[in-house]
């Protein structure tokens, strides 16, 4: 059994499966900061489980939702109110998607960004550990949300806490607040999510609280997965329909001397160079 740090932590096994043996089934791990982002950044992983029966995805949520923003119906909630309603919304996704298991640490934000904290990295480790999980989904390290990449850190540092021979085969960091068009080709991993845009709409449709209350990520995400698959290459026809961008992290938790800024700020890097370098193939030089 799973020994949570936080009081308020939720566990649903939605199919009621006893809590070790749903989690040991679990072959992709989705870890992200809000209800919600777990449905836009690892619906690959979900796709990859969703009634194949020796996969399954299991979910992690770290905060609480207490700081959505909020209109309409909802702009008068209280910051408990609208946790009950994203912890419920959380757990209607799960039931949706068919997850294994679907966690909900529920810390507020300002303990995820905490570069000191402990209990968070602390947790997650029991979770890999209970997991073992073959890939995971996570934030990627460019995301401009401050919440999403320290979860994004405590990912990472949670599988360093683990024995070489105990960590995920691969680790993705994919697209929620902003999105990775500017990775270089050679290094952008493009996840092929291709017709299923029923259970991908289904998803993140739960989410009335955010959808009604202003904010259209189901429609912004489904687009944002056409766009990438169209505009993936210039000179060809579409190969697919639907494409969500990542990063492979897989090198930053292979190798602990590996650090995660030079590791993001060598791709900024490449990018910027390209750039440059296709600017200048193109411009008449200067006297």
């Amino acid at each position: 059994m799973l020994q949570l740090h936080n009081a308020h932590a939720d566990i649903l096994i939605p199919d009621g499966l006893e809590q070790q043996a749903a989690l040991s089934r679990t072959t992709h791990l989705g870890i992200s900061a809000h209800q919600d982002d777990l449905e836009i950044l690892a619906f690959h992983g979900i796709l990859q489980c969703f009634g194949i029966s020796d996969k399954w995805f299991s979910g992690v949520v770290c905060t609480d939702g207490a700081g959505s923003p909020r209109a309409g119906i909802y702009a008068d909630y209280s910051d408990a109110d609208m946790q009950k309603i994203r912890l419920a919304e959380q757990h209607t996704a799960a039931r949706v998607g068919q997850y294994a298991a679907m966690i909900q640490l529920g810390y507020p934000s300002k303990i995820i960004k905490d570069p000191l904290d402990s209990w968070v990295e602390a947790d997650l480790v029991q979770i890999l550990q209970a997991t073992t999980p073959q890939v995971i989904y996570t934030h990627n390290p460019a995301d401009k949300h401050a919440t999403h990449v320290g979860v994004l850190v405590k990912v990472l540092r949670a599988i360093r806490a683990l024995p070489p021979n105990q960590r995920p085969q691969t680790v993705y960091g994919c697209e929620v607040w902003r999105d990775l068009d500017w990775m270089p080709d050679e290094r952008k991993v493009v996840l092929d999510v291709s017709g299923r845009d029923n259970l991908a709409a289904a998803l993140v449709g739960v989410y009335d609280s955010q959808i009604a209350g202003g904010k259209r990520y189901d429609l912004a995400t489904l687009a944002r997965r056409r766009a990438n698959a169209t505009y993936l290459e210039s000179h060809a026809t579409d190969v697919m329909e639907s494409a969500i961008y990542a990063i492979d992290l897989t090198p930053v938790i292979q190798d602990d001397t590996r650090d995660i800024i030079e590791f993001v700020s060598a791709l900024i890097e490449k990018f910027r160079a390209a750039v440059t370098q296709q600017l200048r193939q193109v411009s008449v030089p200067e006297k």
